[in-house]
C-alpha cells in the first residue's frame, strides 16, 4: 500500500509561531496579482517614447534643468509644439 502524503498546512500550527518579517525578506519579494508580478514603476501609456541620445548646448542644457524636476517632460512639450 502507497504512503499517504503529509498535508500541506497542518490544523495544528499556530499562525503566531511564524518568523517575523524582515527588511531584507521584503526587498527580496515579488508582488504578484493572479500570477502577474507587479512591477514598481508607472505603468506603460499607450504612446510609448523612444530614447535618444541628443548633443545640446551646456548653457542650452543648464537652463533646461533649472526648470526643476520634469524638465525634460517640458522639453518633449516644447519640442511638440515646435514641430506642431
Amino acid at each position: 500500500m502507497p504512503r499517504k502524503k503529509p498535508a500541506l498546512v497542518s490544523a495544528n500550527i499556530d499562525p503566531d509561531d511564524a518568523p517575523e518579517l524582515t527588511q531584507e525578506m521584503l526587498d527580496q519579494g515579488q508582488l504578484s496579482v493572479g500570477g502577474v508580478v507587479l512591477r514598481a514603476g508607472r505603468p506603460p501609456g499607450p504612446y510609448p517614447k523612444d530614447l535618444i541620445s541628443l548633443r545640446v548646448d551646456r548653457d542650452v542644457l543648464e537652463k533646461l534643468r533649472a526648470l526643476g524636476p520634469g524638465w525634460q517632460t517640458r522639453v518633449n512639450e516644447m519640442l511638440r509644439k515646435l514641430v506642431g
